[in-house]
């Protein structure tokens, strides 16, 4: 017999799952995240989930520990009401940059949450463009990488010709990820040699690509402080790019970004909202959000029915 589906969210990003449960066709799921006077996190489950399937839409971001903290606990108290099924859906996964041993006596802080959901009671995880894609051998339950290359496909093709167009990649790491949109694109591919002297703070050092007269699209998965961004940018164009536009998942946007952006030689800054932006838009005319709404609700149906979410990979 089909199971029944509910969506509840935390306190994280509810227009996100306001959204999906649109584009689902049900309510959101009834349920109350409260504090006490110490900061302890409350969750009450408002409805009957024995046997239902349940998905909980809550990004681990900032506040990251109180974000991180409210998804366990709704995991919790929904295993101890016998839900069916228990999915996490983070759009955004944080503690994703902490996925190895980068000097010596550190932690490895992605496994660790890893540990943290599985221990909690989650019987499958879905986020959207891991920092890491081998984040998903920490987990020892289903998980469902999702990419946003799909929902910036349209944008970019309206916006972008081939043959004036070219993609940079901001650093090594990302060359798999940008070699994707040019193929979207059908354009050339250019890459940023950057050099990371501490958390948060990076220096370019060459540019391997051909920019001169084209528009460049930068593509990253994250903007924390748009350093690197911004740097990324001003070298570009001191290589002789006509315009320079950025595309990113995750708009972390801490700290000085904002201002950075709009200091900076950036057209346009396009991210999705796995993370909350209104009041980044309204501080910032060059950032543009896309929703990644429809596209966490189709993968959402299709787990519900214990359909295939292959092609919503690419």
């Amino acid at each position: 017999m089909n199971k029944t589906l509910t969506i509840f969210s935390g306190n994280a990003n509810p227009p996100l799952a306001e959204e999906i449960c649109k584009h689902v066709g049900i309510a959101p799921g009834d349920s109350k995240v409260s504090r006490f006077a110490d900061g302890e996190i409350f969750v009450e489950i408002g409805e009957n989930v024995r046997g239902v399937n349940c998905f909980i839409v809550q990004p681990t971001c900032a506040p990251t520990n109180d974000s991180l903290m409210e998804l366990l606990i709704m995991i919790d108290a929904l295993k101890r009401a016998s839900a069916g099924s228990i999915v996490a859906i983070l759009p955004y996964f944080g503690y994703a940059r902490q996925d190895r041993k980068s000097k010596p006596r550190t932690p490895i802080s992605a496994k660790l949450v890893a540990d943290l959901l599985t221990a909690a009671g989650a019987t499958r995880v879905l986020s959207v463009d891991l920092h890491a894609g081998q984040i998903q051998g920490f987990f020892n339950i289903p998980f469902d990488h999702l990419y946003a290359s799909p929902v910036f496909r349209g944008i970019l093709r309206s916006e972008f010709k081939p043959d004036e167009t070219v993609v940079v990649s901001p650093d090594a790491g990302g060359v798999e990820r940008a070699r994707v949109y040019s193929k979207i694109l059908g354009c050339t591919l250019a890459i940023i040699d950057k050099r990371r002297e501490a958390a948060n703070v990076s220096q370019v050092h060459h540019l391997i690509g051909d920019v001169e007269g084209k528009r460049a699209i930068l593509v990253d998965d994250i903007i924390d402080t748009a350093g690197t961004l911004c740097n990324a940018a001003k070298a570009v164009k001191a290589h002789g790019a006509s315009e320079v536009y950025a595309a990113a998942t995750h708009g972390v946007l801490s700290g000085p970004a904002i201002d950075r952006i709009n200091n900076s030689v950036l057209t346009k800054v396009w991210v999705t909202n796995t993370i909350p932006q209104s009041e980044r838009v309204a501080a910032c005319d060059r950032l543009e959000v896309v929703s990644l709404g429809p596209l966490l609700a189709e993968a959402i149906r299709r787990i519900h029915h214990g359909d295939s979410i292959s092609s919503l990979f690419i």
